[in-house]
Order: structure tokens, then C-alpha cells, then sequence
């Protein structure tokens, strides 16, 4: 009985070391995963790929007209804002 015993509570440590680690690491498991379905996706074209939030073609100012309403206190002789990555 004590093999038995001893068994399930290496089973049973063994299930919660693995629940703990996925918890744990979730979030870089979920993009290894991504990656892994993407790399066996037949149909998968990188090209095709729309990420807006790392889209390195979109301008650096998307609001290109002037303030229709500039402050008074402004500097006219200030350099223009410019928007680092």
C-alpha cells in the first residue's frame, strides 16, 4: 500500500509543478505557442500580417495638419516635437 501511496504523491506533485509552471509563465508560453501554429500553419503569410501596433510603415505624425487653435504662450522659435521609437 505504501507503493501506491507514494505513487500518487509523485503524481500528484509532478501535475502541480506543471499547473504552477504554465500559471507562472503563461504569457511567454502563449507566444512560443503562437509561434509554433504560425511555423505549422500551411497557409500562414508573414506578409499578410496586420499588427497595428508594431507597424513600422505607419507615419510618425498621424495628424499632420496645424493646431487650428495654438496657445499664446508657445515659443514660435521652438524646435518641432519628433516622436522617437
Amino acid at each position: 500500500m505504501g507503493e501506491i501511496m507514494s505513487a500518487l504523491i509523485a503524481i500528484a506533485g509532478v501535475i502541480l509543478g506543471w499547473v504552477t509552471i504554465e500559471f507562472a509563465c503563461k504569457p511567454c508560453l502563449e507566444k512560443g505557442r503562437d509561434a509554433i501554429d504560425r511555423k505549422l500553419d500551411p497557409d500562414y503569410d508573414p506578409d499578410d500580417q496586420d499588427n497595428n501596433n508594431n507597424n513600422i510603415r505607419a507615419p510618425l505624425n498621424p495628424n499632420p495638419s496645424p493646431d487650428p487653435n495654438p496657445s499664446e504662450d508657445s515659443d514660435s522659435t521652438a524646435a518641432p516635437l519628433v516622436k522617437s521609437v
